[in-house]
């Protein structure tokens, strides 16, 4: 595992922490417009090239870093993936996590956000990755649950296990 890799990365969790403690509280939170949501994905990524980290793009437009190689296996669509995951805003807030647990679901599957199966097909099994996905490609202006609209996301994904489409 790259260490410092991961260090730098959540030293920019922190740093987005730091910033969302500083709203008072009690104060209504005002969801970004799409262009707000689009400076503010730009200056994440900008800050995270800073630290060094080599930031890689899909041809979809899925942001990732990949954390840890594993045995070159990558899923394709129709397989079933076993991933461990935590989500967060571009903020640092954590917004969704498997914890301790596994959760599988087939790539491709309509119920999950085109940016997400798009991403799991550059992490290999037994591999890590962070995805950032931009918010056209996650809930877009609707939003879901507690993920409000023109939110980008981050997700730290482990790829547990591949099982392929018989």
């Amino acid at each position: 595992m790259n260490w410092r890799l991961v260090t730098r990365f959540l030293l920019a969790i922190i740093i987005g922490v730091v910033v969302v403690s500083c709203i008072e509280e009690g104060e209504e939170y005002i969801p970004p417009t799409q262009a707000e949501e689009d400076a503010l994905l730009s200056e994440y990524l900008d800050t995270l090239q800073n630290r060094g980290l080599d930031i890689d793009t899909t041809a979809l437009g899925v942001y990732y870093v990949i954390d840890s190689v594993g045995n070159g296996t990558y899923p394709v669509i129709g397989d079933t993936c076993e991933v461990m995951y935590t989500g967060f805003f571009i903020d640092g807030s954590v917004f969704d996590s498997t914890g301790d647990n596994t959760w599988e679901f087939e790539l491709g599957d309509e119920g999950v956000i085109p940016g997400w199966t798009d991403g799991m097909q550059v992490i290999d099994e037994g591999g890590r990755a962070f995805l950032i996905i931009p918010s056209e490609l996650a809930y877009g202006t609707t939003g879901y649950g507690s993920v409000p609209p023109n939110t980008s996301l981050v997700f730290v994904v482990d790829m547990v296990e591949i099982k392929p489409l018989d």
